[in-house]
């Protein structure tokens, strides 16, 4: 059973910064990609940062303020926010796409969300 757990998210001023993490749990034969998303109240779920192979994707609207990273070693990936916005809010979420066994194909999984609140 695979499950994805992340923290880090609170209530941080207009400017500030935090560090969400997401820790990956269970049978674990490979990680091909991690995702983090948002969705604010009435609004799409949207993907804000993604790694995979070593390579990284930005949504315009968090380039050069967020930073996304993992450690292997740890199953754990981080998506690092600075200069933090109002628009920033919402809950954030964290994707991967894990093959379970040598066996087994590639499967979507999700973590239960953590909250994320800009405001002064």
């Amino acid at each position: 059973q695979v499950q994805l757990v992340e923290s880090g998210g609170g209530l941080v001023q207009p400017g500030g910064s935090l560090r969400l993490s997401c820790a990956v749990s269970g049978s674990i034969f490979s990680i091909y990609y991690m995702r983090w998303y948002h969705q604010a109240p009435g609004k799409q779920r949207e993907l804000v940062a993604s790694i995979a192979s070593g390579m990284t994707y930005y949504v315009d609207s968090v380039k050069g303020r967020f930073t996304i990273s993992r450690d292997n070693a740890k199953n754990t990936a981080y998506l690092q926010m600075s200069t933090l916005k109002p628009e920033d809010t919402a809950v954030y979420y964290c994707n991967a796409g894990i093959q379970p066994t040598s066996t087994q194909t590639i499967k979507d999984y999700w973590g239960q969300g953590t909250q994320v609140t800009v405001s002064s």
